[in-house]
């Protein structure tokens, strides 16, 4: 069935969302709490939100559901429609591409009904699965396959179900994983006998990473700290033996956090130590896991470099024989990175030759050595881009002799996929756009062809030629040019009189892709154009970008995202009447800072786990990430980053005024953003805004951060989104 065009849709005036009688709000109490720095005094009304063990605030929160449930009880009817619609396009039974990995191929299968995913594995000796050409296994259950982890069995008796750690052994007998059944992101390690399908008597809580050394036996593991949940320590555990874990190394500076893995050659464990703006790396061989983890570089303020292995490289340029190096992907030299070798036998970094230089504006993400080639990650201009080096016993000059993965699309995301096998000759990676579906490929190294292995389904008949893509940019303030990604229906007026959603997020260096989603076909089908602002203070041209949005200079990431809106507004996509915008965590500071500054530009917001309250939680050191996030945000212990940062925190700066309409979302498990803070964040805008517009609170009392983990109840969530924001534009059905 094709998509009805815009015009089939009556859209109403805006006012309609208030054409139903809605119940009155909860009004939380106020229980002014006192704060003195710097000579500055704070007065915090909701600070008693933060007491999750308080009844009177399960009370409130509970109450604030049934307030949000009963005035979008008339959209139930939409909300169902929607989600039916979204769960139609999705091939609920389906299974993913497999890896090869020491001898299996592995993937996971979807089942029609079922919320999680099951992991399985067979032999690659099996007949009906061809080394990397073949598409996938069949859906049937097949007699080699052996199931590893049903996510459904282990989230029985749950609400929330979080994979964390799936790592095998060498010997591929034994499974170690982790997971999380509350949403707190807090994981308990187990190992399955991959041959009995019992577990071993072993557990561990908190951990965060781990990994196997190479005589199967010895499991390496990094746990957080049970109030701070930083990842502070490295245990080893090694199977038979009694008593406890013996304790490796203790990270003691409260900034940085550890974490271990493998090379991808296997010859090593790496275990990484970083902060938002340092890092360090020590190392031991796979072989010896009783042995003592050596430094490769002691770590240097404001100096950030990762190792990964390559056993015979032959490309360092004064070195004529192939030598056993690290491969440092490292800032000294240019906030961009650039790449180094260091001798395995002596890695200090006066050892260490450049194998690729800093390109300013060329941010080097990441780099994949394999045994035959290297692949780098590249961003540039805010598009990623795939960068492939042969290498041979004459590589000298490696940027002259490698060649980028061409890319057509003005708009689009490309990653690296599943590449565990380091002599693989292809390399797996992923691509999409706004308008083209996931897409997985096989790209031939020696033979320069990408292959696609499989394309994400989208049932009923989508239509890639009815959708437009385009790269937009608006002038900041300062005059930067910002990207805009945008797409919509071709069929929609470009009249200035069209729905349009904005999405931003701007925070960590973190860049926001391009993604495809079917889901997203039920606003284009309706006449919403959807974007997404790269502000500064993400990733999405390097590190410079992001130095640009943080600390003292966080502002840009605000007025970058409000000049984004009114450059679609010039360009006639839409009009403030009609212009939604939506953003989750850092997003959710950005929500909460531009209604603050520019209320009159946006008709309504939809904001997730929001980080609102950032003076009075930067200021709280017992909390999740705080100390470790002075380097994003400020230290407000100084007089300068304090009066900055409350310049403009969202909850400090709320004031008497008219604001936009609201949808505030979070999870009461939440471990990145605590529920009180948007739950304070509604308490004090319900008290000061002075406009009738809706302002509801919604809060998954048995989440976390990420929202609902089984995929028919986030679809719902969605569903939800959607029915609220198209109310908003008048659209019902």
């Amino acid at each position: 069935m094709e998509p009805k065009s815009t015009h089939e849709f009556s859209i109403a005036p805006a006012d309609v969302a208030h054409e139903f009688a809605h119940p009155q709000p909860p009004i939380a109490a106020r229980k002014p709490v006192e704060h003195r720095l710097h000579g500055d005094l704070r007065v915090d009304d909701y600070a008693w939100l933060r007491e999750k063990d308080n009844p009177e605030v399960i009370r409130h929160l509970e109450a604030e559901n049934a307030y949000t449930k009963a005035v979008l009880q008339p959209t139930e009817a939409f909300q169902e429609k929607l989600y039916q619609e979204m769960l139609s396009r999705i091939q609920q039974t389906d299974l993913t591409v497999p890896y090869q990995l020491r001898g299996h191929f592995y993937f996971t299968k979807t089942l029609g009904g079922k919320q999680y995913p099951l992991h399985y594995r067979r032999p690659d000796s099996d007949s009906s699965v061809v080394g990397a050409q073949q598409v996938a296994p069949q859906l049937g259950t097949q007699s080699s396959e052996d199931l590893l982890l049903d996510l459904n069995a282990l989230a029985e008796g749950h609400s929330f179900l979080g994979l964390g750690a799936f790592e095998v052994s060498d010997d591929n007998q034994l499974l170690a994983y982790s997971t999380d059944t509350t949403g707190f992101r807090q994981y308990t390690l187990k190992i399955k006998d991959l041959r009995t399908g019992d577990h071993l008597p072993f557990h561990a809580g908190r951990v965060t990473s781990a990994a196997w050394a190479a005589d199967n036996r010895s499991l390496f593991y990094t746990v957080e700290d049970l109030v701070t949940k930083r990842s502070h320590r490295l245990y080893r555990h090694t199977l038979g033996e009694l008593g406890p874990d013996p304790l490796l190394i203790e990270e003691a500076d409260e900034r940085f956090r550890i974490e271990i893995e493998r090379t991808r050659s296997g010859a090593y464990l790496i275990l990484l130590a970083a902060s938002h703006t340092t890092s360090e790396v020590r190392y031991l061989s796979a072989g010896d896991p009783s042995g003592e983890f050596q430094l490769i570089a002691p770590r240097e303020n404001a100096h950030e470099y990762y190792a990964d292995h390559h056993p015979k490289f032959a490309a360092a340029p004064n070195d004529s024989s192939p030598s056993d190096v690290f491969v440092i992907r490292t800032n000294s030299g240019g906030r961009t990175f650039r790449l180094v070798a260091a001798p395995v036998s002596s890695p200090q970094r006066s050892n260490w030759q450049q194998l690729v230089p800093n390109r300013p504006a060329v941010m080097l993400s990441a780099a994949q050595p394999f045994r035959s080639h290297l692949v780098l990650f590249e961003r540039e201009d805010g598009l990623p881009f795939l960068r492939v080096i042969p290498l041979t016993e004459n590589s000298k000059d490696l940027l002259q002799q490698s060649y980028r993965i061409n890319f057509n699309e003005s708009a689009y995301n490309a990653a690296p996929g599943m590449n565990p096998e380091f002599d693989q000759t292809h390399f797996r990676y992923s691509y999409e756009s706004f308008i083209t579906p996931r897409s997985i490929f096989d790209f031939d190294v020696r033979g320069r062809q990408s292959t696609l292995r499989k394309q994400q389904p989208v049932l009923g008949g989508y239509d890639a030629t009815l959708y437009g893509s385009e790269r937009l940019h608006a002038a900041a303030p300062d005059g930067t040019r910002i990207p805009i990604s945008i797409v919509y229906r071709k069929d929609t007026p470009r009249d200035g009189k069209a729905p349009l959603l904005l999405y931003g997020y701007g925070s960590y260096g973190i860049s926001m892709p391009v993604n495809f989603s079917s889901n997203r076909l039920s606003l284009l089908d309706r006449g919403v154009i959807c974007a997404v602002s790269h502000i500064r203070g993400g990733g999405e041209l390097g590190k410079p970008w992001h130095d640009a949005g943080r600390m003292r200079q966080k502002k840009n990431t605000f007025t970058d995202f409000i000049a984004s809106a009114e450059h679609l507004i010039a360009l006639r996509f839409t009009n403030s009447k009609k212009l939604i915008i939506e953003g989750g965590s850092a997003g959710g500071l950005l929500m909460g800072a531009v209604s603050n500054l520019r209320p009159d530009l946006f008709h309504a917001v939809i904001t997730h786990v929001p980080f609102v309250d950032v003076l009075n939680t930067m200021l709280d050191v017992t909390l999740p990430l705080t100390v470790g996030e002075y380097e994003e945000w400020g230290y407000p212990q100084i007089a300068e980053d304090y009066f900055y940062i409350k310049s403009y925190c969202p909850y400090t700066n709320l004031e008497c005024k008219a604001y936009p309409e609201m949808l505030v979302k979070t999870g009461l498990n939440d471990s990145q953003v605590m529920y009180w803070e948007p739950a304070k964040y509604v308490a004090k805008l319900r008290a000061l805004k002075i406009d009738a517009n809706l302002l509801l609170f919604k809060i998954n009392m048995g989440a976390g951060h990420g929202g609902a983990s089984g995929r028919y109840d986030y679809l719902r969530e969605i569903a939800l989104d959607y029915a609220f924001l198209l109310q908003q534009i008048g659209i019902h059905s």
